[in-house]
């Protein structure tokens, strides 16, 4: 915290807007705007906001997610790169909504939780896991641990008991003894 940074830490389509501006004082935030990028990426298949130079970078983001926050027009405005440059006010709009329309609820609220203007008002990564995005997936991963848990505790039952060693004979629980098959399917036929 405190600390002065480069605004040129990310590849322009995932940085967020105080680095396009050139703020040199942000947090992990900005890597909370490049996961909103990429999960929207994701769900098209295509880059969320192509932009051909920083300001074109800033047009788009613009487009969609309306006017900077009165920090980053001032950074905008003072910063020697941008002397003479304005950004161009787009005449229609498109929102996430309408990029997105398609898209299921949970997965376009993840994203705009990702993706706000003001730095301070996005989501941390914490916040993220706790998504109901994330909803199903724990579902699942829950259903497959029970799922291996049970054929664990098959397993377990059928278990033999260990190798009398140097044999490839192991007694079986009631006393018989079982000739074990070795397998090297995975060695390379000579």
């Amino acid at each position: 915290p405190g600390d002065i940074y480069t605004d040129y830490v990310a590849t322009r389509w995932y940085r967020a807007p105080e680095l396009l501006v050139g703020d040199t004082q942000y947090d992990s935030s900005v890597d909370v705007w490049a996961v909103g990028c990429v999960f929207a990426e994701l769900l098209t298949g295509q880059p969320l906001w192509p932009g051909k130079s920083d300001v074109d970078q800033l047009y788009l983001i613009i487009r969609t997610l309306g006017k900077l926050i009165p920090r980053h027009q001032s950074i905008f405005k003072s910063n020697q790169f941008f002397h003479g440059i304005s950004i161009p006010e787009p005449e229609d709009m498109e929102t996430l909504e309408e990029k997105f329309s398609d898209a299921y609820p949970v997965a376009l609220n993840f994203m705009k939780g990702c993706l706000k203007m003001n730095p301070d008002d996005r989501l941390t990564c914490a916040q993220l896991l706790e998504s109901s995005y994330f909803d199903s997936f724990q579902e699942d991963q829950m259903k497959r641990k029970a799922r291996n848990e049970g054929r664990n505790r098959r397993r377990q039952q059928n278990q033999l008991l260990p190798l009398i060693p140097g044999s490839h004979i192991s007694p079986t629980p009631d006393g018989r003894k079982q000739v074990l098959q070795l397998k090297f399917d995975h060695l390379p036929n000579i």
